[in-house]
């Protein structure tokens, strides 16, 4: 019978502390249970509003633009759209130059809860870029990009 590796349980502690992905990860799921709370009495959940702010350009965007800007897998975003589209606050139409693309647009109702989300994000934003002075937003948000490219 053949022994199982082990690992140092130090090696765990080193991942815990010193893991980029662990603490983005971490990160973004603290700073999604925030916005969701926030953007409760808005009727949204972070996820949707930034997805409605995705549709909230001049021309509709197709999906595939909407995964790649949100970084989203199709798959993914396509579910996250039909619970929009049952809500009304979106549109999914062909596209009248390929009959297989679909194109996406706020409807009245989306544009509206965008409106009322608006102040809220606002205000939660702002107060949780006060909190990062000392690290400087706008360094966090290059770096990040940075990662994300």
């Amino acid at each position: 019978m053949s022994k199982a590796p082990t690992m140092p349980y130090a090696a765990t502690l080193h991942v815990r502390d010193a893991c980029l992905c662990l603490h983005l990860q971490r990160a973004a799921r603290a700073l999604a249970r925030h916005f969701d709370e926030a953007l409760r009495p808005a009727g949204l959940t972070n996820g949707q509003f930034s997805l409605l702010m995705a549709l909230n350009r001049p021309q509709p965007p197709a999906i595939g633009a909407v995964a790649a800007l949100l970084a989203m897998d199709r798959t993914t975003l396509t579910a996250a759209l039909k619970v929009l589209e049952r809500r009304e606050l979106i549109a999914i139409a062909p596209a009248p130059d390929d009959r297989r693309s679909r194109l996406l647009s706020l409807t009245a109702a989306g544009m509206a809860a965008l409106a009322r989300a608006m102040p809220i994000w606002t205000r939660t934003h702002a107060a949780l870029e006060g909190k990062l002075e000392d690290v400087g937003p706008d360094a966090l948000r290059a770096a990040l990009r940075m990662i994300a490219a």
